[in-house]
């Protein structure tokens, strides 16, 4: 296998690895996080959340870049 297929099943097990990860860091709903309830209306706006998983991935990214 190589190409394509090889780097669908590499994205798949990444997302997998995230999503399993994320049940057990309770990553959503930290302070800053807007959050508007009226009603039978919600709002949901996770900036802090945002704000930490952009500052992760950048760090990420450099690193892999600089020893590339």
């Amino acid at each position: 296998m190589t190409g394509m297929p090889k780097l669908l099943m590499t994205i798949g097990v990444i997302i997998f690895i995230i999503g399993f990860a994320m049940k057990f860091i309770n990553l959503g709903r930290l302070p800053g996080d807007i959050f508007i309830k009226k009603g039978n209306t919600t709002f949901y706006f996770p900036v802090v959340t945002s704000i930490i998983i952009s500052v992760v991935l950048s760090a990420v990214l450099y690193l892999i870049g600089r020893f590339r």
